[in-house]
């Protein structure tokens, strides 16, 4: 049984081992850079049935200007009033039981009511077609792109009303 509840700094090394596992398809962060962005957040943990977090999404509020990323930016200067997901990771040992669509329902649940829309963005380059194709099934809808490196990094932003 999973179950969904916000980011206690205990969890702080749990979640570093499962965002290292998430590689390319998060950034990889150190012990400390990861607890930085969490601590501007909004982080919500999966558990087992013991309490061993086996996921988590964290989410940035715009207008963290301590927040260093040119996604939030993008989402900024489109204007909205969007919680930006910085990263979504699954344990490695926890894939495939629908535990990502249970952490992102309760984004929108928290989120509702706050927020007009979830922004996120999905690799394009390195390419990242399973991120594309579940976000889309949970209903987000491309809404830009970004070449950081043409030819060799570049992402899709998406964003889901709320």
């Amino acid at each position: 049984m999973t179950t969904i509840r916000a980011y206690a700094p205990a969890d702080l090394p749990a979640l570093h081992a499962i965002n290292e596992q998430g590689v390319p398809g998060v950034s990889r962060e150190t012990i400390e850079s990861l607890g930085k962005w969490v601590s501007l957040s909004e982080c919500l943990v999966a558990v087992d049935e013991i309490g061993r977090p086996i996921g988590f999404l964290n989410l940035v509020p715009p207008g963290i200007a301590a927040y260093t990323s040119d996604n939030l930016r993008w989402f900024e200067a489109r204007g909205g009033n969007v919680n930006y997901v910085d990263r979504i990771a699954i344990d490695a040992s926890a894939r495939g039981q629908r535990i990502g669509e249970a952490l992102y329902q309760a984004a929108f649940a928290a989120c509702a009511g706050r927020y007009d829309a979830i922004g996120c963005e999905v690799n394009r380059l390195p390419p990242n077609p399973g991120s594309l194709r579940f976000h889309k099934r949970l209903g987000f809808e491309e809404v830009g792109s970004q070449a950081f490196v043409p030819g060799e990094k570049e992402v899709i932003y998406l964003e889901r009303k709320i």
